[in-house]
């Protein structure tokens, strides 16, 4: 008979302590400490496309574009969270070593095969619970496919775009990302 090993959680106080102190990234979910994979061509160059895109569009106004080193906390069930891209208008940490952002306002996950499953579901579910986020988009890596969350009052309205001549509109920060532009130089197999 197989025998299961005991899972060991951890406080958030424990994992922010390992995780200001950590080589690589992790995120926490529950307790558990979720080893972050490293990320393909396609992922590097589609979050560096839609970075690029939003801080050239938001140049000269009062947002912030991050790239995926911001984390993220939520709150009351507490995950610490690395998106690929965070937007925020006047950003708010957590404590005063300023590494953990709490209202975001726009989040984008760039989907691979080990985390698609989790972004889609635990992920977002936490990112829910911040009343900031207004905009959650996720985008496929090995076809053309974004999937858009606009939050209207306590609802989530679903946009899919699917052609490379489709233009996603980010409507809390007045943004356009052509479809062309996120996937820039991305060849798919």
């Amino acid at each position: 008979m197989a025998s299961v090993a005991a899972q060991t959680l951890v406080t958030p106080e424990e994992y922010l302590v390992f995780e200001r102190k950590a080589e690589f990234k992790s995120e926490f979910f529950n307790g558990e400490i979720i080893e972050m994979p490293g990320a393909s061509n396609a992922h590097n160059l589609i979050s560096g496309n839609v970075f690029y895109e939003l801080y050239r569009q938001l140049m000269g106004q009062e947002f912030r574009v991050y790239i995926s080193d911001m984390r993220v906390g939520t709150d009351p069930v507490t995950s610490y969270l690395y998106p690929d891209v965070t937007v925020c208008a006047e950003p708010r940490f957590q404590d005063d070593v300023f590494d953990t952002l709490i209202n975001p306002l726009v989040l984008v996950e760039v989907l691979s095969p080990s985390t698609e499953a989790r972004d889609r579901g635990e992920k977002f579910a936490y990112y829910r619970q911040l009343e900031s986020v207004q905009e959650y988009i996720l985008i496929s890596q090995d076809r053309v496919r974004v999937e858009h969350y606009l939050r209207q009052g306590e609802k989530w309205v679903f946009e899919e775009l699917r052609e490379f001549t489709d233009v996603l509109r980010v409507v809390s920060i007045a943004c356009e990302l052509p479809l062309q532009h996120i996937y820039r130089l991305v060849e798919f197999a």
